[in-house]
């Protein structure tokens, strides 16, 4: 098992490089001038210049990429050319907000797509299977931002049950501050003990959470119905129910289990989706996340933002598959190196 860690803590970080470097070019090779942007209108040559020699652009851009990536590897992804604040602190401030909403809505999805892709399989060709697909269909088909601001005109603009955006009331941060313990106000707020605020903080997730949940919702379910379909056909499980197992265990503790190491794989594979295509649920919902800063970076041609923000999703995404890799071996020990 070490060895096996070994080899993938290895290929992880020479993943991580090559998107490094993918980005770090594509930053440098775009026809706008960052620099140009960050002195505003009219700069003068010797401006262009002195700014130029303290970001270190007038050196080879393998010189600047092994510098970056040094640093990177510190800790250190540069100062945003937008705010002038240090990449990371920003990024790390804003992507507890992004993890918050992201793990809620796997969360929801998984929840309710299991079940509903167990049942849908359980009844395949009858009127339940048929309308599971059909909603599944559905969900796919509607784009994210629609649905998110569908949601806001619902539930905001006629019914007046849920906020509109934002992720808590201003005046409840403002009147009854909390701790930042965990970074998630719904743990942070149980913490401290506040249930107006966690009452809050759960309205605000409650709209961006179902827009983005949706798509991953239906993605679950399908593939859930159609492994457990190819389950239910096998011949231990026929066995199973000719010695009399209830149809609630044979489905859930039995059938379900050996379905799961494919599960595994969507579910994994969903998070990282999710975590990329939250951008747009974001910047719909006003979320204080990595949406708008990345949205706002890439407008402005803030790379060491860009930067920062790829390499943190995508490092999160790797560790992620890493972690499904290792379930595989807790669930199916054969599996194991």
């Amino acid at each position: 098992m070490l060895v096996y860690l070994a080899k993938r803590g290895a290929a992880l970080l020479a993943i991580v490089l090559g998107v490094m470097a993918l980005v770090f070019i594509a930053s440098r090779v775009l026809p706008s001038s960052p620099v140009e942007m960050a002195l505003g209108a009219k700069p003068t040559a010797q401006q262009i210049a002195q700014a130029r020699a303290e970001l270190g652009l007038d050196r080879p851009l393998p010189e600047q990429f092994a510098r970056f990536a040094l640093r990177a590897v510190q800790g250190d992804l540069g100062q945003s050319l937008r705010t002038g604040q240090p990449v990371a602190s920003e990024i790390l401030g804003r992507f507890a907000a992004t993890a918050e909403l992201v793990t809620l809505a796997l969360l929801v999805a998984v929840a309710l797509g299991v079940p509903l892709g167990v049942w849908s399989a359980a009844r395949r060709g009858r009127l339940f299977d048929r309308l599971s697909r059909a909603s599944s269909v559905s969900m796919l088909a509607v784009p994210v931002f629609f649905l998110g601001i569908l949601l806001q005109l619902v539930f905001y603009g006629q019914l007046q049950w849920l906020p509109l955006q934002g992720r808590i009331d201003s005046d409840l941060l403002l009147d009854t501050p909390f701790d930042s313990v965990t970074g998630f106000f719904l743990i942070d707020t149980l913490i401290a003990g506040d249930m107006a605020a966690f009452r809050s903080a759960l309205q605000h997730l409650a709209l961006p959470v179902t827009a983005l949940a949706a798509a991953s919702l239906a993605v679950v379910m399908r593939t859930t119905r159609n492994v457990m379909a190819e389950v239910l056909q096998t011949d231990y499980v026929r066995t199973a129910r000719a010695y009399g197992m209830g149809p609630q265990r044979l489905l859930f503790g039995f059938a379900l289990r050996a379905a799961m190491l494919p599960l595994l794989t969507v579910i994994g594979l969903t998070y990282g989706f999710m975590l990329g295509g939250s951008v747009i649920v974001e910047y719909v919902f006003d979320w204080p996340g990595i949406g708008g800063y990345i949205v706002e970076s890439v407008v402005t041609n803030d790379f060491p933002a860009v930067i920062g923000v790829t390499l943190l999703v995508s490092t999160v995404y790797l560790l992620i598959n890493l972690v499904i890799d290792l379930l595989y071996f807790a669930m199916d020990p054969r599996l194991s190196p």
